[in-house]
């Protein structure tokens, strides 16, 4: 599912011209984005689940680690450049071709995965410094930060100061950026005094504000909580690197006039070749 919606919305950004602009190019990224660190997860989890091998390579537990690290924290500044985008094209509309031109799109997708590069290596060499004694068993159902930690015998109170530093400068400055774009949003928004106007900016933005909700309200909940019910934290872990990429094609498709007309076309095209 995963898979089929994301790719399927790539396909629909490329092949429609009316959907080249930077809310697509940036959703385009998104989807890119969901597919991959979902696929560090997804494909591990079924085969631990379904086989009698419940075992992981300290090498693949790294790499896992790593490489979702590095998806989870670029789609956290891959929404606040396209709140950032919806900032600029309800409350500056007539600047807009010109502030978002595909260079400044191209240097905030480059630069969210810079970002998520470097806070992944920080993580993964933070996390993989620590000595492991305690046990060889995960408790989940893949390698993430808290389960880590707990099999380990170092002392975790330097190690969880620094994780909470990272997380914050990662996470606050994101958060900020999208708050305050929205209030800015907002504040425009009520102006409008055309209902037709105030449901078009809406609609554009609730489709966004829906993504963001799922994915940091399951974050918050793994990262900020006290690691006192792990079942819990594998809970909000499901809902984040799993529901959610599966949640965001269809909730940018079924809140998004154009992208339902562009696959309304698409299908059509399809037809007239089978036919």
């Amino acid at each position: 599912m995963i898979i089929l919606g994301n790719v399927g919305m790539v396909a629909i950004i490329i092949t429609d011209p009316r959907l080249n602009t930077p809310m697509y190019f940036f959703l385009g990224n998104l989807s890119f984005i969901d597919i991959f660190y979902s696929s560090v997860i997804a494909p591990k989890a079924m085969t631990i689940l379904w086989s009698e091998s419940k075992s992981i390579s300290f090498a693949g537990c790294v790499a896992q680690l790593f490489l979702f690290a590095l998806f989870i924290v670029t789609e956290g500044f891959l929404l606040a450049a396209m709140a950032y985008d919806r900032f600029i094209a309800i409350c500056n509309p007539l600047l807009y071709s010109v502030q978002m031109s595909m260079r400044l799109c191209t240097q905030l997708v480059a630069g969210s995965y810079f970002c998520g590069c470097i806070s992944s290596v920080l993580q993964t060499s933070m996390t993989f410094t620590l000595s492991f004694c305690a046990s060889r068993a995960v408790d989940h159902f893949y390698c993430d930060t808290r389960p880590l930690q707990r099999l380990s015998c170092s002392d975790l109170f330097i190690h969880k100061v620094a994780s909470f530093f990272l997380s914050s400068i990662i996470i606050l400055p994101t958060i900020i950026v999208i708050i305050v774009s929205y209030v800015y949003i907002l504040s425009t928004v009520l102006k409008i005094h055309s209902i037709e106007g105030r449901k078009k900016a809406f609609s554009t933005c609730s489709s966004h504000l829906g993504v963001v909700s799922v994915l940091y309200g399951a974050v918050f909940f793994m990262y900020l909580t006290p690691d006192r019910f792990p079942e819990l934290s594998k809970v909000a872990s499901f809902c984040y690197s799993l529901v959610t990429p599966m949640l965001n094609p269809l909730i940018y498709s079924l809140r998004n006039k154009d992208v339902k007309e562009a696959l309304k076309k698409l299908l059509e095209k399809k037809d007239i070749i089978f036919y």
